[in-house]
Parts: structure tokens; sequence; C-alpha cells
């Protein structure tokens, strides 16, 4: 059932025990959305974990409390009364969904979300997870701690390009502010997000050296295959090198991530990219989305440019 901002507070108020996740590929609003809610929860007085099924990205581990979140292990178990998904559906939380049979709270604010679950909060309007996080933190009377803080504006800056994007609102301008008000640093954010490894630097050079445009110049396209994936820390705004181009409407970005497992990122600057996302597997927003392709990385190009001139 879609459950009100009221509703959801009231879900979390009478579990004791929360197990509390987020997609896989987690970036800043994943990361930021859970850190928050699990701080918010602990204060409430409630036992909070946050597992997520996959490495973090290196440029995000100034985030209060990251080295918290664990990774499951295998026929690991969580005793937990309830199963707090944040910025995503479960079908992207692969084995944290073993950890516990608990019921599922679903909040999110991709409109490709399917609805699995009987209780979710689904604000599409809403430019990132943190930001319901921060109304929730509001609805269940919690203090914004400058950790909390930091956590959900790292969110929100990460998901709207720091403020560039069309999901960017007054709304999340507002919201902003107020954390700036609970001691949010914004140069510190973005110069923590931003900062690269040498080897990520190196990637840059190599991806650059690794794209193409199609669809007379349409489409630009970006390719890390095993070697470059080898020296990279993260892919964290590798696809923005390329969403520039002048005459690219789509960018996407395929990652090798293992043996037959590829990582898709979509944006566009008027194509719905989630359409195209949900044909392959993937969801997202109608201007960034993605997809897991369990395929080559050839097979998983071939299938995306396929798939890309039903629209070019």
């Amino acid at each position: 059932m879609r459950l009100t901002l009221k509703e959801t507070a009231q879900k979390l108020k009478t579990a004791d025990k929360i197990l509390v996740t987020a997609h896989i590929n987690p970036d800043g609003d994943a990361l930021g959305s859970t850190l928050a809610m699990c701080m918010a929860l602990r204060q409430l007085g409630k036992t909070a974990q946050i597992y997520i099924d996959d490495k973090l990205p290196t440029n995000l581990l100034f985030l209060p409390h990251i080295d918290e979140i664990k990774r499951p292990a295998e026929g690991e178990k969580f005793d937990a009364d309830l199963l707090l998904v944040l910025d995503t559906s479960p079908d992207r939380i692969q084995k944290v969904r073993e950890l516990t049979t608990a019921p599922i709270v679903n909040i999110d604010h991709h409109v490709t979300n399917k609805n699995q679950v009987d209780d979710l909060y689904l604000e599409p309007d809403a430019a990132a997870a943190c930001e319901i996080v921060y109304k929730l933190c509001r609805e269940l009377n919690v203090e914004i701690t400058t950790d909390i803080a930091v956590c959900i504006y790292t969110g929100i800056a990460t998901d709207t390009g720091f403020f560039k994007y069309s999901s960017t609102t007054p709304e999340t301008f507002k919201i902003a502010a107020n954390l700036l008000e609970c001691g949010v640093k914004p140069n510190f954010v973005s110069e923590k997000v931003e900062t690269r490894t040498f080897n990520d630097v190196k990637v840059m050079g190599a991806a650059l050296n690794n794209f193409e445009l199609y669809f007379g110049g349409k489409v630009a396209g970006m390719y890390i295959d095993a070697e470059i994936a080898k020296i990279v820390d993260t892919s964290e705004g590798l696809i923005d090198l390329i969403r520039v181009i002048d005459t690219a409407d789509v960018a996407f970005m395929l990652r090798y991530q293992e043996e037959n497992l590829i990582r898709l990122s979509l944006r566009s600057k008027g194509v719905n990219v989630s359409e195209i996302a949900q044909k392959l597997g993937g969801g997202g927003h109608i201007r960034a989305a993605g997809a897991t392709l369990h395929m080559s990385l050839d097979d998983a190009k071939k299938l995306l440019l396929e798939t890309l001139s039903e629209y070019f």
C-alpha cells in the first residue's frame, strides 16, 4: 500500500530492530539517506544497522559513520523486525534481502519503482531520497545534528549535480539552506565528493580515449573495460565528461564490473532515459537512470545501441 509521510514515520516508530539498506553500486544519495536515517533511528532508541551488498566509493568515505556500514557475509542473518529500503526498490539490494524475513518499508523517489512491497512511500517529485529523509526527521521530531545534516546534504547535492539538474526545486534549496544552518559547509562536501585518487585521474584520460559518438552525434558512449576497471576506484562523475558534448542528447557509460556483469549509467538532456533503463531491467529518473546487465561488455554495447535505435 502507498503510505503517507506520517504513516511511514509511524511504521518506523513501532519497530525496534531495523535493518537499513540501499541499492548496489551506491551513490551519494543511497549512502547519505541510509546513514542519516540510521542515526535518526538510533536517536529514537532503535537498534539500527546498515548493510549494503557492494563496495563503497572512496570519494564518499568522509561521510559520518560510514565505517559502520556492513556487507552481508554468506549465510549471515540479522535479527530485525523491519527492513527499511531506501532510494531503490527491493530488487536492487541483492544479498541484503537474505539477511532477514522482516517486512519491508520502502522509501523511494524513483518514478520507475514497481511497488513490489506492501508498504511504500514514493515521492517522485523529490530531488533525492535524502529530501524525504529530511522530512521524515522533522516528522519524527529528530534533532538534525551536523552529522545527519552532512549526510542529507551530500545526498541531495550529488543527486542534483550540485543543484544543476532539472530535478532541483525551490523545496530543494529551502532544505539545503536549513541544512547549512545545522552546520553543513558546502565547500567541504564538494571538495570531498570531487576528490579523486591519482588512479582515478588516469582513468579519466583512459576513458576519454574510449568513447564514441552515435546517431549523428546525438548519443555519446563511454566504455570502462576490464583493463581500465582494474585501476578505477570510482566511476562517479566520469559520464559527466561526455554528457556536456553539444550535440549529444543522451550520454551512457558501460562499466565492466566482473565477468558477465556490466553496470550501465544513462544521462540525457531531453530523452526519457528511465524508459530505456526499464527495457534493460533497470530504472531511475527521466534524465538519469541505470541498469545492471548480465552479459559481456560487447553484448551490452550491442543491446544498448539496438535499444537506443528506437529513439534515434
